[in-house]
């Protein structure tokens, strides 16, 4: 993990192997952006002129590399886009902070130690440019060669190791505000980055049981109470949609009940994870091109385990119970078949119309299990529907729930820390698609709006009166295309900042 160091030198006389300033797109040209003064002073005040030549402009997520002059102690200057100069007495946005600060630390992976000099006027900044270096410095590296270089800057394979430390200049290390900024920025990215570690594990190596005694481990080193469901457990229990879905795999499925409480806690937030290690689709076989990321199907379940160990670590007053609702949908002679009926935990019958629709199945019963604790609100977390990728795209989750003003208060709240989701409807016309003439109701309804139908099969299995939104991650939970800001390639850890701050919103009474 990337070390971060708030530091009270300056951007001229700070010894490290780089500096990073940000530069703003202003109407005639680059903009040197405020904490890069020294820098441009060593440029002979011609920094943004010499950006200009050589064709940078201040857009954001733009990284250009230039040779240090004489009176800085760097031998490179790394400016960043920050995008459009803010309009007059504007702060920069802290997403378009957070994005600057991971791009450079992307472009500076094999580097020990780098200076980041970008605009701070409070603590929140900060801490967005905090998180954003930490988080873009992140390589996923479990798998390579472990010896590295002399140097300690290459790893066995010659593949450079990510930035090593961070010191964030401007920030006030003596400041209460702006430490309590650097602490929770570390807990937040690290539990960020540990989830991307488990959506990237292969699924030969993370299975239910696999990701089961993690949660344990993580239990124990935070003061969190774990319980592990196994398969006579839930058997037991009668969990017949978790069993139905994991009975084809030969490594069987978990329900996993992680528990923090705090003595001032007034309120009790209930979240959900979909934790299917890998999807095949089941008896309904996904096509050639669809099985290979299917690794990322545990997202949600990586996405509730991150935010409350963080939660824990944070120690937000508020109790935070986290279901990870694990299982491997595979196909095989005990797997269930299209046309099957599964008893689900809260003794409603589902006929089984797809067995790749099984998300819905393994979260309706860790949803009825959570609703019997009556929390203040239940939020649960999944790649459920590639329709809400159609929907929305590949870096927008959807949010449903039987609360506006619920809905709402996740979509701001999620805007405000840089992750982006839309509200969607739950039209009550399309409950009747999932009509069966064989059991309660079908694990399917109309193809249009499916993404829609799966929350309104999640709906089914809420406790009534108890608050209840749906975040389908299906879209940015998994990134294939090329990284960009603070984003890699592979596990993202989508919605964990979103649930953290949700939990802390909670906590100061302020739910929706």
């Amino acid at each position: 993990m990337t070390a971060l160091t708030l530091s009270t030198a300056g951007a001229a006389t700070l010894r490290a192997d780089a500096l990073v300033v940000g530069v703003a797109k202003g109407a005639k040209g680059p903009v040197v952006a405020p904490g890069a003064e020294a820098v441009d002073k060593a440029f002979d005040g011609k920094l943004a002129s010499v950006l200009d030549t050589l064709g940078a402009t201040g857009a954001e997520g733009e990284v250009t590399k230039l040779p240090a002059p004489s009176g800085l102690k760097v031998p490179v200057v790394i400016a960043v886009g920050l995008g459009p100069v803010p309009e007059k007495d504007e702060a920069y946005p802290t997403e378009s902070l957070r994005r600057a600060a991971g791009s450079a630390a992307r472009t500076l992976t094999g580097t020990k130690k780098a200076a980041f000099a970008l605009p701070i006027e409070a603590s929140e900044d900060a801490e967005a440019i905090a998180e954003g270096a930490l988080l873009g410095a992140y390589a996923f590296n479990a798998y390579r060669g472990v010896e590295k270089d002399a140097k300690n800057t290459k790893d066995g394979n010659g593949a450079k190791l990510p930035l090593a430390e961070v010191a964030l200049l401007g920030a006030k290390p003596r400041d209460k505000a702006y430490k309590a900024a650097a602490e929770r920025a570390i807990a937040l990215t690290e539990e960020i980055n540990r989830a991307r570690d488990l959506i990237n594990t292969p699924p030969n190596d993370l299975t239910p049981e696999a990701f089961a005694a993690v949660a344990t481990a993580a239990g124990k080193e935070n003061g969190i109470k774990v319980q592990v469901l196994d398969e006579k457990a839930l058997l037991k229990g009668g969990f017949g949609g978790i069993l139905g879905v994991g009975q084809g795999s030969q490594n069987p499925p978990r329900l996993v009940k992680l528990t923090y409480t705090h003595s001032k806690a007034a309120k009790t937030l209930a979240l959900v994870g979909k934790g299917i290690t890998y999807d095949s689709g089941g008896i309904s076989l996904k096509p050639a091109g669809h099985n290979e990321t299917m690794k990322c199907d545990m997202s949600g379940a990586a996405a509730v385990f991150a935010a409350v160990v963080a939660a824990a670590r944070l120690g937000i007053a508020v109790n935070v119970t986290g279901w990870l609702a694990l299982a491997e949908n595979m196909p095989s002679g005990s797997a269930t078949r299209p046309g099957d009926v599964l008893r689900m935990y809260s003794g409603k019958t589902v006929e089984v119309l797809n067995t790749d629709a099984e998300g819905r199945l393994v979260l309706g019963d860790a949803l009825t299990k959570a609703s019997e604790e009556n929390p203040d609100a239940i939020v649960d977390v999944a790649t459920l529907t590639g329709a809400m990728v159609m929907a929305l795209g590949n870096r927008t989750f959807g949010i449903m729930s039987n609360d506006d003003a619920f809905r709402t208060s996740i979509h701001e709240i999620a805007e405000e820390v840089g992750e982006q989701s839309w509200p969607m409807p739950l039209p009550s016309e399309l409950r009747k698609g999932m009509d069966s003439p064989t059991a309660d109701i079908a694990n399917m309804g109309e193809r249009m709006g499916g993404g829609l139908v799966a929350g309104l099969f999640l709906k089914e299995f809420v406790g009534d009166g108890i608050t209840w939104a749906h975040l389908d991650i299906a879209g940015p939970a998994f990134h294939e295309g090329a990284p960009f800001g603070y984003t890699p390639k592979g596990g993202t850890g989508s919605a964990i900042r979103t649930l953290v701050k949700l939990a802390e919103r909670t906590a100061d009474g302020d739910l929706g």
